[in-house]
Formats: C-alpha cells, structure tokens, sequence
C-alpha cells in the first residue's frame, strides 16, 4: 500500500493524535482549538479526510491513527530526497552536511547505523 499523502496542517493534527489517541473526536477539537487554532468545523474536516485516506480511523466518535509517525516521516523524506535529489541517498547527504555543523557524536551515530544497516544486508 502506498504511503498517503500528509500535508502541513495534518502533520502538525496527526501529532496530536498520535499523542492522545486512542482519542474522542470532541477531545481532538479542544486539542486542536487550543494548539492550532482551529475551529471545530476545520477539525471535523481533516478528520473526514485523512479517514478517507486511510490515515485514521473514527469510529463511534473515537480517532485512531491507521499509520504511524515513522511511517509518515520515512515516506517524506524517500519523497524530498527522490524529488529533490534524484533518489540520491549519498547527494541529499552532502547538501545536508555542506550548510550543516554535524557533532562528533552525531557522525558516530550515523556510522552506527550504517555499520548496522551492512550487517543486517549481508544476513538477508
């Protein structure tokens, strides 16, 4: 299944949901009134939405998300990097690194996850 699409807005409702859920509808209102600013129509609506898309599901006035927030986060950056730098893994990393200071700790962060990701390929 193929990743839907999350604009701005969702992203910052879905943070809320993923926060409370499971959630009343009516409690994502106040929440969304209080944090975003919205009223209870345009809260209604982007729960009718992303329910449509297959981001979350309502059901007897309670909100579930149907995706996670890792799974929303990798989709937009495999989507930023493939529009942005051809699919470049290695050419979205040098523009990153180039206008960006990266600590000594986060570089051993990286090279852990890389030396992960080789072990995990040769087992596979």
């Amino acid at each position: 299944m193929e990743m839907p699409k999350i604009f701005e807005s969702e992203y910052r409702f879905c943070l809320i949901l993923w926060e409370h859920e499971p959630v009343k509808s009516s409690e994502l209102v106040s929440l969304c009134k209080e944090q975003l600013g919205w009223k209870p129509t345009t809260t209604y609506t982007v729960i009718k939405r992303l329910s449509e898309r297959g981001v979350l599901k309502n059901e007897n006035t309670i909100v579930v998300s149907l995706v996670s927030k890792d799974e929303i986060q990798a989709a937009e950056i495999d989507e930023l990097v493939e529009k942005k730098f051809g699919g470049s893994l290695p050419a979205f990393i040098a523009a990153f690194t180039k206008h960006k200071k990266i600590s000594a700790a986060e570089i051993d962060e990286v090279q852990k996850m890389i030396d992960r990701y080789k072990e995990e390929g040769q087992d596979g």
